[in-house]
């Protein structure tokens, strides 16, 4: 039976309508509460969510697995509880699915503990916040939007620009040092994408002390819907009775507002702005506000975004935007250049980045690295219409410095060496910032820029100036060079 729940001796009802997903079911009085676990069909196999209360006699479900075979008249059995998720250490190492039942292939979980999927929120007075960092090993992130341990990070980022390969290298880089426990959710991802990071898991020797829970792409909207819940359950069983940290990767929170949507309609709710459910900030907060740190220990998220028609003002980004602490956007034009990985660095933001919490000497570098790469910006227009040789030499200097802060931000990923060719780097943040500070300093001035691009540390660029002299002369002349080819592209673009 899904997810070993024990069928109570509740009442019974009987299926009056089948839409789709969604199932009307008549009891008598008094009515199951919103979100009780009914059953029905062959075997008590197919699960039902209570939504709504229709009347005095009837109330409106969502299905959690396909509803085929369903009838009019057919019995509904009560549980007489929400759904429940085995939680426990037998989780470590396996593949679950929203009832909590293997989906890697191995013999059943042998748990005896269950938690209802909706639990109440942590009271206030048992939450903590704390200021430690969360180093991830990639240079633009540490840089721009340090992370905050047990805080909320999102990914932001449209179709294909290289959310779910940062999020396989955060895995990669912190679950091997990482104390805790590594929970990943799939909600509404692909099959292909889950089996992968099984096997890359296993095959780094993490899956151990990890649990992936997945709710497919091809599933019912209800279970993608709920997959998320059930997450959350197991990470705060981790937190709470076992008191250790837990690190909460999610790929993809836009298809949980998505489901959500489905579910909406299903249910026959007007729609609000641009199509979304009317009841979005409220699910979405159900979910996010669950993650928290206590007394006991940490919850830290990290959490991949999709972004519809790379729209960052998209009510589903927007209203996520809000409960994160630090934002991590990705830009479809970097990656178009070859910048990988593609973060955008002025819209790239952290609540964490302050003098006070990161240090001065990371504060004023970030800051720095920020504002050259703005001017540099700013003068791409001038150049593209006027020439290099119209700058003034400051102006100079900074495009000569910002090409080079560009490529020394790429970084080469562990998970992307059968594809790249190129040996992954784990950067510390020590390594960034004295990185970003020399090249500002101007300290490679006269090193060719080519140089920076897809490298580890700073150390790494060869510093006799002969040898860069032969391939790129003064500093000066690369950055006319350079600023030529952005116009000749910028023409070709508008030719």
């Amino acid at each position: 039976m899904k997810g070993g729940a024990q069928l109570a001796t509740g009442q019974s009802g009987q299926i009056i309508a089948v839409r789709g997903n969604v199932v009307d079911v008549r009891f008598r009085p008094p009515l199951p509460p919103r979100n009780q676990q009914l059953r029905t069909g062959q075997n008590d196999c197919v699960v039902l969510e209570v939504q709504s209360h229709l009347d005095t006699e009837t109330v409106r479900c969502i299905a959690l697995n396909p509803t085929r075979r369903l009838g009019r008249g057919m019995p509904v059995q009560d549980t007489g509880n929400m759904l429940q998720m085995p939680v426990g250490k037998p989780l470590l190492g396996r593949m679950l699915n929203v009832f909590g039942e293997a989906v890697d292939g191995k013999d059943a979980i042998q748990t005896q503990e269950h938690w209802p999927i909706h639990r109440p929120l942590l009271p206030l007075s048992e939450r903590t916040t704390g200021t430690e960092i969360f180093e991830t090993g990639i240079k633009a992130i540490d840089l721009l939007a340090p992370l905050e341990r047990g805080g909320k990070s999102g990914m932001f980022g449209g179709a294909g620009v290289g959310k779910t390969v940062v999020i396989n290298e955060m895995i990669n880089n912190m679950a091997e040092r990482y104390e805790g426990v590594s929970l990943f959710c799939g909600i509404g991802e692909r099959m292909r994408e889950a089996e992968e990071m099984y096997r890359e898991m296993k095959a780094s020797g993490v899956l151990d002390k990890a649990v992936l829970i997945y709710g497919q792409m091809n599933e019912p909207p209800g279970a993608r819907f709920r997959v998320g819940h059930a997450a959350l359950t197991v990470a705060e069983y981790f937190r709470d009775i076992e008191k250790r940290d837990v690190l909460l990767l999610i790929d993809n929170v836009f298809r949980f507002v998505q489901s959500g949507t489905e579910v909406s309609g299903l249910m026959g709710r007007i729609p609000s702005r641009v199509g979304y459910q009317p009841t979005l900030a409220t699910e979405l907060a159900e979910l996010e506000e669950r993650i928290c740190s206590s007394h006991n220990a940490s919850i830290t998220s990290i959490q991949a975004v999709y972004v519809p028609a790379d729209d960052l003002t998209d009510p589903s980004a927007t209203h996520i935007f809000a409960h994160l602490s630090a934002s991590i956007v990705l830009s479809r034009k970097r990656a178009s250049q070859g910048f990988y990985p593609a973060i955008d660095p002025l819209q790239t933001d952290s609540k964490m980045l302050t003098a006070t919490l990161v240090g001065k000497r990371h504060y004023r570098v970030a800051q720095e690295v920020r504002s050259t790469l703005a001017e540099y910006e700013e003068l791409k227009d001038i150049i593209s219409m006027l020439g290099i040789e119209e700058l003034s030499r400051d102006d100079r200097v900074t495009v000569s410095n910002a090409r080079r802060l560009e490529r020394f931000l790429t970084q080469p990923f562990f998970t992307t060496e059968q594809f790249t060719g190129k040996k992954g780097k784990l950067v510390s943040l020590e390594q960034t910032i004295d990185g970003c500070e020399r090249i500002l300093a101007g300290e490679f001035a006269e090193v060719n820029e080519k140089v920076f691009y897809m490298i580890g540390s700073i150390d790494e660029v060869q510093q006799p100036k002969q040898a860069a002299a032969g391939e790129t002369g003064q500093a000066e002349t690369h950055v006319t060079a350079n600023a030529e080819g952005d116009k000749k592209e910028q023409h070709d673009q508008h030719d």
